[in-house]
């Protein structure tokens, strides 16, 4: 059921909830907890209580006092010494007069070594106490509490065992223990013990202060942290939430995103990236819908050839004019399948792409397999030379993915072979133009771009090449122009000063 609950709240109130849970079953364990240390305290007081009351009876018996004043005053002069730790003994007859207090003796500390085994009662004299100042019991409230429990005592099951009892007089707590003494199976009279324990009730009283100070110093512990994760991690984590929404929804609301991007710890991290990645995205949708539209262009005008051909086809008789149409129909057929055949290619590229690492490759290595494939096939076929130059000494490390690089290479000598006639050359060089940077240059003797072209070659299906050096789908080199800026490269197209075409890509040096 908690989980439920608990499923449904936001961050900041669950972190609140779950230490308001811990919280209170902490104050509940503390409550519990100093509710019982004061009466565990307490026993332990009792507990010498019965003892020193179990010893004075005991004694009270074996030098057979009678309880009488003057001889219960002689008792208790004599085993002072029991009674050193205590604040208060009382003795009382079985009427509950008082007979005997603790509080009427002078007593001298030098007096406590002496042995109680040691005292009979004949040497109990005069003489002994004459010095000392017998002052008479004062009537207190303490007194008249104690009297009260002895009657209440006297008829209860508790006659005849040791009775305590806490009472508070003058902001003081007092323990008292009474019981009653037997001669012969007959009552005699009555014991009371009475102890300050008010350095316990301190005691828990500073332990409940600390620990409602402690409550208080957590709660605004929790409050200040509960605010500072409010403020700086859970509301900017409410404002990325707020941001992809934004990007679902394709909503012109605002975002505070850019202010979250100026941190420099994780959120401002993963917020540039969520940037990063939502605007990559963003241009991926924005070229797949460009190609789209170009491509649709592309299509429609052999489509609506295709189609004029096939009416045309189906109202002729005449052979000649009935394989011309074929003809027709069947080069725009094959247009067709080798546009969607690029374009799919184009496409399947940009999604493995994006999946690749790049590595440090050396440019000269990779050039010099594509060309060497490329002459096994061309120099037999229509006996087209590709000529590689490179400084043997110099380094051409760039960093990049390795089967883009050479699918680069070999769309630029496609492209060049396709305008090449047989028997012509194709030079590949490579150098360095600077520290930074390494050149790729593919030149060929063919026809060469027109002065209008070379600032549109580069564009999806443009394609302006002469009849007879066949047709191509114009992707070649805007797939060699975005894998070249893939490569944070650069791609510029010109004429030789001969003849030819020459293109130029510059890398930076890994």
């Amino acid at each position: 059921m908690i989980g439920t609950f608990l499923k449904n709240l936001s961050i900041l109130k669950k972190f609140l909830f779950i230490n308001f849970l811990v919280f209170l079953i902490i104050t509940i364990l503390t409550i519990v907890y100093l509710n019982n240390i004061q009466p565990s305290l307490i026993k332990g007081k009792v507990f010498n209580h019965i003892k020193v009351l179990n010893n004075t009876t005991e004694n009270l018996n074996r030098l057979k006092v009678n309880f009488s004043e003057k001889d219960i005053k002689k008792f208790l002069f004599s085993t002072r010494f029991l009674f050193q730790n205590l604040d208060r003994v009382q003795i009382f007859d079985d009427k509950y007069n008082l007979i005997g207090d603790t509080d009427t003796l002078n007593l001298d500390p030098r007096a406590f070594s002496q042995r109680l085994d040691l005292i009979e009662m004949n040497d109990l004299n005069e003489a002994q106490i004459e010095t000392k100042k017998i002052i008479k019991p004062k009537k207190d409230k303490k007194l008249s509490i104690i009297i009260s429990k002895l009657k209440e005592y006297s008829k209860s099951k508790e006659f005849g065992k040791s009775y305590s009892f806490t009472t508070e007089s003058y902001e003081q707590l007092l323990l008292i223990t009474i019981k009653n003494n037997l001669k012969d199976g007959k009552n005699v009279g009555y014991l009371a013990i009475t102890e300050n324990v008010n350095d316990i009730k301190v005691a828990v009283d500073e332990r409940k202060n600390f620990i409602i100070r402690t409550v208080i110093l957590v709660v605004l512990v929790i409050l200040i942290f509960s605010f500072v994760l409010n403020r700086y991690f859970l509301k900017p984590i409410k404002n990325l939430v707020t941001y992809t929404k934004i990007i679902k929804d394709k909503s012109e609301q605002s975002s505070n995103i850019e202010s979250i991007k100026k941190r420099n710890d994780e959120l401002g991290i993963l917020s540039k990236s969520l940037d990063e990645m939502t605007n990559e995205l963003n241009n991926r949708i924005a070229t797949a819908e460009n190609y789209s539209t170009d491509l649709l262009h592309e299509i429609r005008n052999p489509l609506a050839s295709l189609k004029s051909a096939s009416d045309i086809i189906s109202e002729t008789e005449n052979k000649e004019q009935r394989d011309k149409l074929i003809g027709i129909m069947s080069h725009d057929v094959e247009r067709i399948e080798r546009l969607i055949t690029d374009y799919s290619q184009m496409l399947k590229d940009e999604v493995i792409i994006s999946s690749e690492k790049m590595e440090k490759i050396d440019l000269n290595e990779v050039a010099k397999s594509v060309v060497d494939d490329f002459n096994s096939i061309y120099e037999s076929k229509r006996f087209i030379s590709i000529l590689l130059k490179t400084n043997g000494s110099e380094s051409y490390k760039i960093l990049g993915i390795e089967n883009r690089i050479e699918q680069i290479i070999a769309n630029l000598l496609e492209n060049s072979i396709s305008f090449s006639e047989n028997n012509k050359k194709i030079f590949v060089e490579i150098s360095k133009v600077n520290e930074g940077n390494i050149s790729l240059v593919v030149k060929d003797e063919g026809v060469g771009f027109s002065e209008k072209d070379t600032s549109k070659i580069f564009n999806r299906f443009y394609s302006n090449r002469p009849e007879k050096f066949g047709e191509h789908s114009g992707l070649g080199l805007n797939i060699v122009k975005n894998l070249v800026e893939l490569h944070n490269g650069q791609i510029k197209a010109t004429n030789n000063k001969n003849k030819g075409a020459k293109i130029e890509i510059t890398f930076p040096v890994a």
